[in-house]
């Protein structure tokens, strides 16, 4: 099994960062407008559309508030590897900056590269968006 590991340091509080990246149902097309087109949620599944055309069905697996983790696993889509789950972390790195972490386990292997490029341009997408979300001047969220 391919295991990826990204991480970028964001230019905001770990709380505003975790306020979008622990969001299920909407922290997607929050985190990464353009990059996701839409994300739809049912219960513990939500459908989320990527702007290349891809469409996967992310189960639930766990969020965890005091430790600022989501787990999540592809269960359907226009991709069906035989195996995806992966969590995004949040830790504080002094008061307005934090790093992400973005840990994805793939089978097979041989969709380890074009992931890991994708979870790369995700990560750039994420940054520049959530970069934007504090305001130092203001000392608060946008």
């Amino acid at each position: 099994m391919a295991s990826i590991r990204k991480e970028i340091v964001i230019e905001s509080s770990a709380e505003d960062v975790w306020e979008v990246i622990g969001d299920f149902a909407a922290g997607p097309s929050r985190m990464a407008p353009g990059f996701v087109l839409d994300t739809q949620v049912e219960a513990d599944c939500r459908t989320v559309t990527f702007a290349d055309g891809t469409v996967v069905r992310e189960r639930r697996v766990g969020v965890d508030h005091d430790t600022r983790r989501i787990v999540y696993a592809v269960v359907d889509g226009t991709v069906r590897p035989d195996h995806d789950n992966a969590s995004m972390q949040v830790v504080a790195d002094g008061e307005r900056r934090c790093r992400l972490a973005w840990i994805r386990d793939v089978l097979p292997d041989e969709l380890a590269a074009p992931m890991t490029e994708a979870m790369a341009h995700g990560l750039e997408v994420i940054k520049r968006t959530l970069d934007a979300t504090h305001d130092p001047q203001r000392g608060s969220r946008v």
